[in-house]
């Protein structure tokens, strides 16, 4: 597919499809696609059911071994769907019957509070992280100040660039803040290609299609990406803080409460740590 000049590139679902059925991550994407999907359809949640989460794309293999270290721990499962924070947010708004959200960006949060749908403010949990990620194969050399990249471009051999949408993921409009800083947004743009979240960013960016890409820091220290590809820390200095809050929401149930508590736990805070999510002060 050829991007636009001036727009950046959105996959069609035909090449999404092809590449898709070629990677794991987008065998999960189409998962998380039909939980969202069937979302806003689910009844109120019930006394005793499995706490329904909302939970940023950028936490999907953290908060699958939490989810998994609690069902261990308490014989509960969680239910949990995945995506980004501003569509996640809008559901929220429009009724989806949520249990407990955990954004990459708090001001999605402050802005559900301000609407009266949560309980409180909740917690800030995690500072994120993003990187440059280069699949096995690319030219493109990951470095943290992205001057390969800006090479690449001068010289006219970048054709295609992965990051997640910046309208509505945080990690895209870090990715875009942190290009921007660099210099090069306006000569990339019309390169891009544009995930629907920060885990559809990482599958366009290893997937062999494009040169590389703008991803989570804790998607790309994954055994997934690892194997295919590898990356640089951007300096957190060239995009704005990833401040990532949770919150109860306002169908919350007991068990809810419960896991929301479990969330706020040394256990938990371990393993966002150990997926590359900055921990903020107690």
């Amino acid at each position: 597919m050829t991007a636009s000049r001036h727009t950046p590139a959105v996959l069609s679902g035909t090449v999404q499809t092809s590449i898709t059925s070629k990677r794991t991550l987008g065998a999960l994407l189409v998962c998380f696609g039909l939980i969202l999907a069937l979302a806003p359809a689910l009844a109120t949640p019930r006394q005793g059911a499995a706490p329904l989460v909302a939970a940023a794309a950028d936490l999907k293999f953290a908060f699958d071994e939490i989810v998994e270290r609690y069902r261990a721990d308490n014989g509960i499962a969680v239910r949990v769907a995945y995506g980004s924070s501003g569509n996640f947010a809008r559901q929220i708004a429009r009724g989806a019957p949520y249990e407990i959200f955990l954004s990459a960006d708090e001001r999605f949060i402050d802005d559900l509070h301000e609407q009266g749908l949560t309980r409180g403010t909740g917690d800030l949990y995690a500072i994120g992280r993003i990187v440059v990620f280069a699949p096995e194969g690319s030219p493109l050399t990951p470095d943290p100040h992205l001057d390969d990249l800006a090479r690449r471009l001068a010289a006219g051999s970048v054709a295609r660039f992965a990051i997640a949408n910046p309208e509505h993921a945080p990690y895209g409009r870090a990715a875009e803040q942190a290009l921007r800083a660099r210099g090069i947004w306006d000569v990339l743009r019309p390169r891009l290609v544009l995930g629907e979240n920060a885990a559809q960013a990482a599958q366009f960016a290893s997937g062999g299609d494009t040169e590389g890409g703008i991803v989570a820091y804790s998607l790309a220290l994954s055994p997934e990406l690892r194997r295919r590809g590898t990356f640089a820390l951007i300096p957190e200095s060239m995009h704005a803080p990833l401040r990532q809050r949770m919150v109860l929401l306002k169908p919350a149930s007991p068990a809810a409460e419960r896991f929301y508590e479990y969330l706020r736990s040394p256990a938990s805070r371990e393993i966002l740590a150990r997926h590359g999510l900055s921990l903020p002060a107690e």
